[in-house]
């Protein structure tokens, strides 16, 4: 594996410890974590698929995040906990593969619903009397479908754009998934046009997004500042105070991760980062939606005692 003529079957995954009973706090970590995670999110899509009164555009975007959410940890913590538990760092060439097809697939969807998620606070908030109008079935669906199918199409690009280099540094991955700076630095090919180029147009897309969500609740703060009464400026600010919360988690930990100085670049580093904004906002976003949100927590009780 030490060059291109003998192809890659494994990769090596960055191990968390060495010792068996690290090996095994780390795997009860990982599993409280997740188990968080499935009951979180499982809750709100159970809770909003079950009851009608949750049947609208916003409870339908926290839905397709909750998906979201679920099928993004679900991409690497498993995995990860099982090489703790077996004591083992292999995943095979396909499995590599499809982890980061996925993990982008995911990610890059879940930016976009987030930014589908901002202009729906927007026209809720700016634009109350046309909201049934702009925000119908039809066209929240076709929102949240575009936003499924423009993280496919990205994903596809990426990964087989970084899997067409050829890799030739070893298949040790410094990371605890297969992640694209990672398998970058396994490629021993300069031909990186390519690549540089769909994550250019990806960073565009990435920044046009960036900018209408900040566009949006520069609206937003502008017309709830301008509501008489305190107890409207309350209400306004805690249907999108929420979502703010999770954007910048989202776009704070992955800026981070991809555009923080080489200098601060080591593998602890690394790993710190990617867990921060791989686990870290699946875990939270359950939270924060449900923390300050009466009707969910009503809808979610109802459904708790229901099934007791």
């Amino acid at each position: 594996m030490s060059n291109s003529s003998s192809p890659i079957r494994q990769f090596l995954l960055l191990a968390f410890a060495d010792t068996r009973e690290l090996q095994l706090l780390h795997f009860c970590l990982f599993l409280g974590i997740y188990l968080a995670v499935l009951l979180g999110n499982g809750l709100i899509i159970i809770t909003i698929a079950c009851d009608h009164r949750l049947h609208t555009p916003m409870y339908f975007f926290l839905l397709n995040l909750s998906l979201l959410d679920l099928g993004c940890i679900s991409t690497t913590v498993p995995k990860a906990m099982a090489n703790s538990l077996w004591d083992t760092r292999a995943i095979s060439y396909t499995g590599c593969v499809a982890q980061l097809f996925f993990f982008l697939f995911l990610i890059i969807t879940e930016y976009y619903l987030l930014t589908v998620m901002a202009y729906d606070r927007y026209v809720a908030i700016c634009h109350p009397l046309h909201y049934g109008t702009l925000l119908g079935s039809r066209a929240c669906v076709h929102m949240a479908a575009a936003a499924w199918a423009s993280g496919f199409l990205h994903a596809v690009l990426h990964t087989a754009n970084i899997f067409s280099l050829p890799l030739c540094k070893g298949n040790a991955v410094d990371q605890f998934f297969c992640e694209i700076p990672q398998i970058l630095k396994l490629s021993c090919s300069d031909d990186y046009l390519r690549v540089i180029g769909v994550i250019v147009v990806s960073l565009c897309l990435g920044f046009g997004c960036f900018v209408f969500i900040v566009v949006s609740y520069v609206q937003i703060f502008r017309a709830v500042l301008r509501i008489p009464s305190q107890q409207g400026r309350h209400k306004a600010f805690s249907m999108c105070i929420p979502h703010l919360a999770v954007v910048s988690i989202f776009i704070s930990t992955s800026m981070f991760a991809y555009l923080k100085p080489p200098s601060l670049s080591s593998i602890f580093v690394d790993v710190v980062v990617s867990f921060l904004y791989s686990v870290f906002p699946p875990s939270l976003n359950p939270l924060i939606y449900s923390m300050r949100n009466q009707e969910l927590q009503h809808a979610v009780w109802k459904l708790m005692t229901g099934f007791f």
